[in-house]
C-alpha cells in the first residue's frame, strides 16, 4: 500500500491497512539469529533432539527472531513518502502467541494504532499481527512505536 502522508494515518486509527508477502524462517536464518544474538538454545538449533525432546517435535524460531522481522515485513506491505530518517522508538507490548516451527512461512496484518506529532516528525504506533501459514493464532502481537522524520 502507498502512503503518501503519514499524518493521514490519523483517519485510518484501528483499521488494517496492508498485510506483507509471506517470509520463509528457514532454519538457516535460525541459526544465523542463534549466532547473531548468541541464544543457542537446543529448542532452536539441535532438529534431532528437538525432534524427540520439544512438544513441537521440530525446532522452533526464537521469538526475538519473529519480532526482529517486523521491519522488514512493515517495509514490504507499505511505501511510505520520502523521509529524512525513521527510527524504532520501542515496542509498548508484545506477545508471543504461537511457535514459528523451522521452514514456517510468516506475514504481517499492519494497523495504526496512534499518530502524534513529536516535534518535528510523526509517531505511529503500529499494531503489527505477525501470523503464520497454515497457524490457527498468531505468531505474534506486537504495539511498535515509530517515529518518521519526513523529508524537508
Amino acid at each position: 500500500m502507498q502512503i503518501t502522508d503519514i499524518g493521514a494515518l490519523r483517519d485510518r486509527i484501528g483499521e488494517e491497512i496492508a498485510v506483507s508477502n509471506w517470509v520463509e524462517v528457514s532454519q538457516a536464518r535460525i541459526d544465523q539469529f542463534a549466532d547473531a544474538t548468541g541464544d543457542h538454545q537446543w529448542i532452536h538449533i539441535d532438529a534431532d533432539r528437538a525432534a524427540v525432546e520439544s512438544p513441537y517435535q521440530m525446532t522452533i524460531a526464537h521469538g526475538f527472531l519473529t519480532l526482529s522481522l517486523l521491519s522488514a515485513l512493515l517495509r514490504d506491505a507499505l511505501t511510505l513518502p520520502p523521509m529524512r530518517h525513521a527510527i524504532n522508538y520501542g515496542l509498548n507490548r508484545v506477545r508471543f502467541v504461537s511457535a514459528v516451527p523451522s521452514g514456517a512461512r510468516v506475514r504481517a496484518r499492519i494497523a495504526p494504532r496512534a499518530v502524534e506529532d513529536t516535534g518535528d516528525g510523526i509517531q505511529v504506533t503500529w499494531t503489527i499481527t505477525v501470523e503464520r501459514e497454515q497457524g490457527d493464532k498468531p505468531a505474534c502481537v506486537a504495539e511498535w512505536l515509530v517515529r518518521y522524520y519526513p523529508a524537508r
